[in-house]
């Protein structure tokens, strides 16, 4: 397994090399020893979750405010083009955002250290998305912002088919910047 630097500071891709033969694949998806080489600690990766999407839906665009949150984010099932912004005042990337095909060929999975806003869209008619979170959710640390935000410009690739209410209601780029700054 390999590992990529990203444009924004402290976000990983890392890359398994899948061994395929006449029975399928095999490959790892994870390597404590791997992530421990890139300073991260494995140990602290506390939860698993999952998340299934149809075709075009968007999730995002999400975050955590106090300590954040690190998380390992790999497709599982399908094809997702998975967004991150740097929301870390202070940080020279901030604002910016990089855009990351995960899907279940390559079988890459992106670090997203804390500081940093998270949303995909689904590419395939199901993507099922698995999150190795290192902290405990606590929904009064939740940070959002709209997945159509005028001043991100995210390039969406398709129309957006299904969207949550809550992400719907999201605040505004400019607000949460004002709020961070603070």
């Amino acid at each position: 397994m390999r590992v990529e630097r990203t444009e924004l500071d402290g976000m990983l891709l890392f890359v398994p090399e899948p061994h395929h033969d006449d029975r399928g694949l095999f490959t790892r998806t994870f390597d404590a020893a791997v992530a421990g080489a890139q300073g991260l600690d494995a140990a602290a990766f506390i939860q698993d979750s999952q998340s299934r999407s149809r075709y075009g839906t968007v999730r995002g665009m999400h975050g955590r405010s106090g300590r954040g949150e690190g998380k390992l984010v790999r497709c599982a099932r399908g094809a997702v083009l998975d967004i991150v912004v740097d929301a870390r005042p202070g940080s020279s990337t901030f604002g910016q955002h990089v855009a990351v095909r995960l899907d279940d060929e390559t079988f890459r999975t992106l670090y997203v250290p804390p500081g940093l806003l998270h949303g995909f869209q689904s590419l395939t008619a199901l993507s099922d998305v698995c999150y190795r979170i290192d902290r405990e959710h606590d929904p009064s640390e939740d940070l959002s912002v709209r997945y159509d935000d005028p001043d991100l410009k995210i390039p969406w690739p398709l129309p957006v088919a299904a969207i949550s209410d809550r992400d719907l209601a999201a605040g505004s780029w400019s607000d949460l910047r004002a709020r961070l700054s603070a």
